[in-house]
C-alpha cells in the first residue's frame, strides 16, 4: 500500500497540480489563439495574397490513382500552425512581462527604504544612550 501513498503524496503536491492546470488552462489557451489566427487573422491575410486560405495551399506528390488516395503535403497547414505558435508565444511573452512587471513593482513597494547616513547615525546614538541608561 506504500506505492500508493507514495504516488498520492506525489501527485497532490502542489506543483504537480499547479503544471496539471497550467497545462489545461494552456491547451484552452491554444484552442482560443488558433481560433483567432484561424477566423480573424488568416482571412485578411489570404485576402491581401489573392484571396486564398493557407490551409488549402499543398502539393500534390502523387495523385489518386482509383482506390488509392492521393499523397499530398499540405503545406498549407504546416504555416497555419507556425502562425498559431508565433501568436501563443508572443502572447505569453506579454502576459509574462506584465506579470514581472507587476512583481517587480509589488518587491519595490515590500522592501523598506535604506535608512539615510544621518538617519542610521541617529539610530546609532539612540542605542548607545539606551544601553548608557540601562547601565545606570
Amino acid at each position: 500500500m506504500s506505492f500508493f501513498k507514495e504516488f498520492r503524496d506525489f501527485a497532490m503536491r502542489g506543483n504537480v497540480v499547479d503544471l496539471a492546470v497550467g497545462v489545461i488552462i494552456g491547451a484552452a489557451f491554444g484552442k482560443i489563439v488558433s481560433a483567432l489566427v484561424a477566423n480573424i487573422i488568416m482571412p485578411p491575410l489570404g485576402l491581401l495574397i489573392g484571396g486564398v486560405d493557407f490551409k488549402q495551399f499543398s502539393w500534390v506528390l502523387r495523385p489518386a490513382e482509383g482506390a488509392t488516395p492521393a499523397v499530398v503535403m499540405e503545406y498549407g497547414v504546416f504555416l497555419q500552425t507556425v502562425f498559431d505558435f508565433v501568436i501563443i508565444a508572443f502572447a505569453i511573452f506579454i502576459a509574462i512581462k506584465l506579470m514581472n512587471r507587476l512583481y517587480k513593482k509589488k518587491e519595490k513597494e515590500a522592501t523598506p527604504a535604506k535608512p539615510s547616513a544621518q538617519e542610521a547615525l541617529l539610530t546609532e546614538i539612540r542605542d548607545l544612550l539606551k544601553a548608557q541608561n540601562d547601565k545606570s
